[in-house]
């Protein structure tokens, strides 16, 4: 869900009626469908050749829209484009590698330590301690479920992808402050695609290109990237970041849902009260701190 929290020149008109929890609230949808989507191509082409379609997808639709120039760029502002594109890269990478290992819904709340401790840590609220306990008795039970096979490196891969994805969240900041719309994304975005496409060649060579392969990879580029930044870029000019950070804490029960309908991933009763805790604690630090956004 990547967002720079800037206004773009344009607004795409059709979604200027909608409200703005809906439009947060059908990213978050978008990106975990868009999520247990790609699972479904990890026996094909491996988690590398899905994360490698879905940036190449997401890379050449919002270069069409925003038409990224170096040309007039500082040395400054290239390299931290760079760096964006390329923890964008590991963040998505390493969330995958997780989802192949273990179920969706456990891996977005472990995944959800990388914003919440980006929230705490902006904070100066001494009841923030109580949520980074809450959400980690939550991780505790999430481990420690039984069923799944819930495996030790699939965690640690989840954990990496909440860090990037903290750093993620600090660059794109960053980002917004360097270039005035959205063209520094789509520059990351080309950079990511680029960085992981000899992975995702080795992973999967020819079978990257099969239409069975490629046409769901063109849609978990457009789930998972394409809508949910539209969505979130129109919603962010309307609602409160408090109130953002909110419905983005639903992230982690939103996957657990798609996992389960798509790739029938069940959840049991600790499973549940993990991802309930992990999402309290989120809402708890969100609600004065700048929102957790651009997820895997």
């Amino acid at each position: 869900m990547e967002v720079t929290g800037r206004e773009p020149h344009a607004r795409v008109a059709v979604l200027d009626r909608v409200p703005s929890p809906a439009l947060v609230v059908g990213a978050i949808a978008s990106v975990q469908f868009g999520s247990a989507l790609a699972a479904t191509l990890f026996s094909r082409i491996g988690p590398a050749g899905a994360v490698t379609l879905r940036l190449t997808v997401a890379a050449l639709v919002l270069a069409l829209i925003w038409r990224p120039r170096t040309h007039g760029r500082s040395g400054h502002d290239l390299r931290l484009a760079a760096l964006f594109g390329l923890v964008l890269a590991g963040m998505n990478l390493s969330f995958y590698e997780a989802l192949h290992r273990i179920p969706l819904g456990i891996a977005v709340a472990i995944e959800f330590v990388g914003p919440l401790g980006v929230a705490i840590a902006a904070s100066r609220r001494a009841v923030d301690l109580l949520w980074a306990a809450l959400a980690g008795l939550g991780i505790v039970a999430l481990t420690r479920a039984k069923t799944h096979g819930i495996d030790g490196e699939g965690v640690g891969l989840a954990l990496l992808a909440g860090v990037l994805w903290g750093a993620y969240i600090v660059l794109n900041t960053r980002i917004g402050r360097a270039f005035r719309d959205a063209t520094g994304l789509a520059m990351a975005m080309c950079v990511g695609a680029l960085a992981l496409l000899p992975l995702g060649i080795a992973s999967a060579g020819a079978h990257l290109l099969e239409p069975r392969s490629l046409l769901p990879g063109a849609a978990v580029g457009v789930l998972s990237s394409v809508i949910p930044y539209s969505f979130e870029l129109e919603a962010l000019r309307r609602i409160r970041m408090a109130v953002f950070g909110v419905l983005m804490s639903l992230e982690p029960a939103v996957a657990a849902v798609a996992g389960l309908i798509v790739l029938g991933q069940s959840m049991s009763a600790r499973m549940v009260v993990g991802i309930a805790l992990v999402s309290i604690a989120s809402v708890g630090a969100s609600r004065r701190a700048t929102p957790a956004v651009g997820g895997a």
